[in-house]
């Protein structure tokens, strides 16, 4: 059975014993392009929610956008545009990027703009229950003093909120450091602000209750699983936490919490605002037909809740590896299909159940296709089933081997007559001459095979 690290509780706990589960993951905040940092996390909540349903789980995989927030806005001022502009473009860039990278498991895109009665409503309750204040001309805020257990997820205080990287709502009327705004005002005279009316008052939602407005409207006040990056824990998991379950007065708001680690760049995490990032559409651009095979393999190589540190190491790395299995899927391609090996899956298995390990999973992967490990249809079965989970597209990729040129087939028909005679300077130097077109040879012991070269 799937164990998952609950992040509450500090321990591995199973999967809800259950056959609908319920799960959320914070969307992106639509003001810019997102970084390889971001997408790390959504390839993997993409994979987690696919091997669920290959489980045969039926999940409710939701995920909100914010396209209401002052980053938005302030770009909006900077580019002389609307902030609605802003967000819908940068929307569209997303959804973009998440199809060019073959995230597509989210069953609901939920943006915040669409929810206004849902989040005042929310408001409206904690207001009712005490849990918030108003602060003239500013919004209304939750005030942290009244739950005693906040602070219980990631084991922070408000005390511990200036250390450079907590988003933390600024206002010097507060009633503690760490209250964060449910509700801001419009401000006067700033007719470019997003504002919707309300009882509230003329504003907009603050950044946090978003999230719990919508996963109450589409689950309830209490649900299953809820993902994000390891530097949304506090304060945005945190604040959601204390808010839905002071306003609903149900516990637990979420019964398995997981967080994926940060993605850094020599021991820093990738962010816009230490400017060490690279976008996705750039990643893509730049690598290739495969770059998203390649992005998905270099992150499941990592354990999700561990630091993935971005090199050209670990680039040229993952390109070798994903550049062998396609070498060995030629060799099988045209075999007649079997079924996947019970005894290597039971294995892989094994792996995933341990808190989704994807790098033993991997592992197991290159070593069940290697050789005479298995029997051609077997091992054919376990590439499908591999690409199916994973997204590498290792089938649709190495169809373009098909596509070879006949003049180059030709060169390496005389490469193999060749080496078969033993005439290695003039074989070394037809090598040479295809790795030049972009193909490389492969040997193996059933024979020679041209790979079309992806990188």
């Amino acid at each position: 059975m799937l164990a998952l690290y609950n992040s509450l509780s500090r321990r591995e706990e199973p999967l809800p014993d259950q056959p609908i589960l319920r799960l959320f993951v914070c969307g992106p905040t639509v003001y810019d392009y997102l970084h390889l940092g971001n997408a790390r996390t959504y390839v993997f909540f993409d994979l987690f929610a696919k091997l669920l349903r290959a489980r045969g789980y039926e999940v409710h995989y939701l995920q909100n956008i914010t396209d209401v927030d002052d980053k938005i806005i302030a770009k909006a001022a900077a580019e002389h545009r609307s902030a609605a502009e802003v967000a819908a473009t940068f929307t569209e860039a997303y959804l973009d990027d998440m199809r060019a990278l073959g995230v597509d498991a989210v069953t609901t895109y939920a943006p915040a703009t669409a929810f206004i009665s849902q989040i005042v409503a929310q408001v409206e309750r904690l207001i009712d229950k005490g849990f918030a204040y108003e602060i003239p001309g500013d919004g209304w805020y939750f005030d942290i003093a009244k739950d005693p257990e906040y602070g219980k997820l990631s084991g922070r205080t408000a005390a511990q909120a200036e250390d450079g990287v907590s988003r933390i709502d600024e206002s010097r009327d507060k009633r503690n450091k760490g209250d964060f705004c449910l509700w801001k005002f419009r401000t006067e005279g700033n007719d470019a602000e997003p504002s919707w009316p309300s009882s509230l008052g003329a504003g907009r939602p603050g950044w946090h209750i978003e999230d719990t407005a919508i996963s109450e409207y589409y689950f309830g006040p209490q649900y299953e699983i809820h993902g994000g990056g390891l530097d949304l824990k506090f304060p945005h998991h945190e604040a959601e936490l204390a808010q839905q379950e002071s306003a609903s007065g149900m516990k637990p708001f979420v019964r398995i919490w997981m967080h994926a680690g940060a993605l850094t760049v020599e021991g820093r995490k990738m962010a816009k605002s230490a400017g060490n990032f690279v976008t996705i559409r750039d990643f893509l651009a730049k690598e290739g037909p495969r770059a998203a095979a390649l992005l998905r393999w270099m992150a499941f190589s990592h354990h999700y809740r561990a630091p993935f540190d971005l090199s050209e190491r670990v680039i040229a790395q993952a390109k070798k590896e994903l550049e062998t299995i396609s070498a060995r899927f030629l060799e099988i391609r045209d075999t007649e299909p079997g079924t996947v090996d019970p005894g290597w899956m039971a294995r892989i298995d094994e792996a995933l159940d341990d808190d989704l390990n994807t790098p033993k999973a991997l592992s197991l992967f290159m070593e069940a296709t290697k050789g005479d490990a298995l029997a051609p249809g077997a091992r054919l079965a376990l590439f499908r089933f591999f690409d199916r989970l994973f997204g590498f597209a290792i089938e649709s990729a190495t169809a373009l081997a098909r596509e070879i040129p006949a003049e180059v087939l030709a060169k390496f028909e005389e490469y193999k007559v060749c080496r078969d005679n033993k005439q290695f300077i003039q074989s070394d130097a037809l090598r040479k001459e295809l790795e030049g077109l972009g193909y490389e040879i492969r040997d193996a012991e059933a024979g020679s095979v041209l790979v079309k070269r992806f990188f």
